[in-house]
C-alpha cells in the first residue's frame, strides 16, 4: 500500500477516534511541547522531510528537553551535549532502559542484549562484553584479525584495475567478516553466495528502518501493522538472517568443545550449559540468537557506513585525500603493514576520521531510551517506562562546540600544535551506560581500514569535486550516504 494511502487511512482513524479518546492521557508534569491532538499527537505539526527536522524545529521553541507525541505515545526529546549528559551520565541508572524501535520490534522482542532491558541487559551485556575480549576486543588478536582482513580487500580492489565501482558490497564485506570471525569463529569470502545474500538484507533492512515510511510506521505501528509496507519486508528479512544464525549455532552444538571455546557462541554455549538447571538464566536460545543478530547487524551497518561516507567525502575533497596520503607516507611508507601504534604518530588521519564520523552523523536521533523509574528532570517529572530520544545530532552539529558544524572541516580536531584535539560533544557512539557496545572494536576498524586501502589506493570519481552530492539517501534511524562510484587507483605494483 502506498505511503499516501497509510497516511490518508491514519488520519480517517484518528478522526473516528477523536470524540471517543478525547485528549490524550497527561503523563506526570512532563516537558512543554506542541499540543497533541488525539491518536494523531503531533502528526499535523510534523515536517514532512522527516522526524529529525520537526524535532529540530521544536527545539527552536520549547528549548533542549520538551516532550513531542509519536501518535498516541509521548516521548522525551534530549538536544545539545548538556541535557544528553544530564540524563544519560548524571542519571545514567534511571535513563538506561531501552524503548522500542517499533519496525524491529516484532523481531527481537526485547531479547539480544541491544534490546533487553533490566537484569536480562545487565547481564547479556557484561557476558557480551567480556566474551568480546576475551575473543579479541581490546587485545591485538583483533587487530590483527583486521589487518588481514584489510589485506584481503586489498586483493579485491586490485583485481578491479581502476574500474568504477559501487563500493557499498567491499566495504561490507570487510566489516562484516570482522564481527564473523568474533562471533561466528570464521569468516566468508568475498564471493560466497550465502554471504552475499545476508550483506544484502542487511543492507536493504538498515535502508528500509531508516527510510520515511519506516518513521511513519513509528508514529501508528499499532494500526499499521496490519497493512503491507516496508514493516513486513523488514520483518522478512531479519527471520531470515536469524535462521541463518540458528543454523551456525547448531553447527557449533555438533563441534563444541567445553575445553576450549573458539568464539562467541561457543562461550555461549558453555555458558548456556552451566545454568540448564536454573529456570531464570537468560542464557537460552532466544537470547543467543538475537544478540548475535544485534552484534552482527550493530557491526556491520555502522562501520561500513562510516567507511562509505568517509571516502565519498575524499571524492569530494580530494586536497584532504591528498594530505592523508603524505602522512601515511611520512610515517609508514609503501609496504610496512599499519598497526594502531602508528595512530599517535598520524594526528591528521585521525582528525579526519572523527570529523567523517561527526560529519556522517551515522544514528542521528539516537537510539530510544526508557526511563526505569519516576524520574524529576529539571524541574519536570518523567513517568517510569516514559521513552528518551538523545538527539545525538544535536550534539554533533552543536555550533558551541563545532564552529560552522555544516562544513567539512577535520582541522577542528587538531590544535596549535597539530596534535590530535579531543571534544566532549563528540559522541557518535552515544554516552552513558547504553554507550555502543562494540566502540572499541569500530574505533579500531576505522582507522586501519582507511590507513590500509588508502596506503595501497588512490581514489577517483567521474564526477568534479564541486558537482558531488552529499544529500544523504535515507536520514531517519539511520543517516546513510548516496549510492556513488569509485575508481581505486593503485599507488604501486601489487
Amino acid at each position: 500500500m502506498e505511503l499516501s494511502a497509510f497516511l490518508l487511512l491514519a488520519l480517517l482513524t484518528g478522526l473516528l477516534l477523536l470524540l471517543a479518546r478525547g485528549h490524550p492521557k497527561t503523563y506526570g508534569r512532563l516537558p512543554p511541547g506542541p499540543h497533541p491532538l488525539p491518536f494523531l499527537g503531533n502528526l499535523l505539526q510534523m515536517d514532512r522531510s522527516g522526524l529529525l527536522k520537526s524535532f529540530l524545529r521544536f527545539r527552536e521553541k520549547y528549548g533542549d528537553v520538551f516532550t513531542v507525541y509519536l501518535g498516541p505515545r509521548p516521548v522525551v526529546m534530549l538536544c545539545g551535549l548538556k541535557a544528553i549528559r544530564e540524563a544519560l551520565v548524571d542519571q545514567a541508572e534511571t535513563f538506561s532502559g531501552r524503548g522500542k524501535i517499533a519496525i524491529v520490534e516484532p523481531v527481537f522482542q526485547g531479547y539480544g542484549v541491544v534490546f533487553a532491558n533490566g537484569e536480562r541487559w545487565k547481564t547479556l551485556r557484561r557476558f557480551s562484553l567480556a566474551t568480546m575480549r576475551d575473543f579479541g576486543m581490546g587485545k591485538r588478536s583483533v587487530e590483527e584479525r583486521i589487518q588481514e582482513e584489510a589485506q584481503c580487500l586489498v586483493e579485491e580492489l586490485w583485481k578491479t584495475q581502476g574500474a568504477l565501482q559501487d563500493p557499498t558490497l567491499f566495504f561490507h564485506s570487510m566489516t562484516a567478516n570482522i564481527i564473523c570471525s568474533i562471533v561466528f569463529g570464521k569468516r566468508f569470502g568475498y564471493r560466497d553466495p550465502e554471504f552475499l545474500r545476508l550483506l544484502d538484507l542487511f543492507y536493504q533492512s538498515f535502508m528500509l528502518i531508516s527510510s520515511f515510511s519506516s518513521q511513519v510506521f513509528e508514529l501508528f505501528h499499532r494500526f499499521l501493522k496490519y497493512f503491507p509496507g516496508t514493516h513486513r519486508q523488514v520483518y522478512k528479512n531479519l527471520q531470515e538472517i536469524s535462521r541463518f544464525i540458528d543454523r551456525i549455532v547448531e553447527k557449533h552444538r555438533e563441534t563444541l568443545d567445553p575445553s576450549s571455546p573458539q568464539d562467541f557462541i561457543d562461550a555461549y554455549l558453555i555458558r548456556m550449559d552451566k545454568e540448564k538447571a536454573d529456570p531464570r538464566s537468560e542464557f537460552h536460545q532466544r537470547n543467543l540468537i538475537y544478540t548475535a543478530l544485534s552484534l552482527f547487524f550493530a557491526g556491520t551497518e555502522t562501520t561500513s557506513t562510516t567507511l562509505r561516507y568517509g571516502f565519498l567525502l575524499l571524492l569530494k575533497y580530494p586536497h584532504i585525500k591528498e594530505r592523508i596520503h603524505k602522512e601515511i607516507d611520512q610515517v609508514i611508507g609503501p609496504h610496512r603493514l599499519p598497526s594502531l601504534d602508528d595512530r599517535a604518530k598520524m594526528p591528521y588521519t585521525d582528525a579526519v576520521i572523527h570529523e567523517i564520523q561527526r560529519f556522517g552523523d551515522l544514528i542521528p536521533i539516537g537510539l530510544p531510551h526508557m526511563v526505569t523509574r519516576d524520574t524529576s528532570f529539571r524541574g519536570y517529572i518523567i513517568p517510569k517506562g516514559t521513552e528518551v530520544f538523545p538527539i545525538l545530532h544535536s550534539a554533533l552539529n552543536d555550533p558551541h562546540y563545532f564552529e560552522k558544524p555544516e562544513v567539512f572541516n577535520p582541522d577542528r580536531f587538531l590544535d596549535a600544535n597539530g596534535a590530535l584535539k579531543k571534544n566532549e560533544a563528540f559522541i557518535p557512539f552515544s554516552i552513558g551506560k547504553r554507550i555502543c557496545l562494540g566502540e572499541g572494536i569500530a574505533r579500531m576498524e576505522l582507522f586501519l581500514f582507511f590507513i590500509i586501502i588508502l596506503q595501497n589506493f588512490s581514489v577517483a570519481s567521474p564526477m568534479a569535486p564541486e558537482d558531488i552530492d552529499l544529500t544523504p539517501q535515507e536520514n531517519g534511524v539511520g543517516k546513510l550516504p548516496p549510492v556513488y562510484q569509485i575508481s581505486f587507483l593503485a599507488r604501486r605494483e601489487c
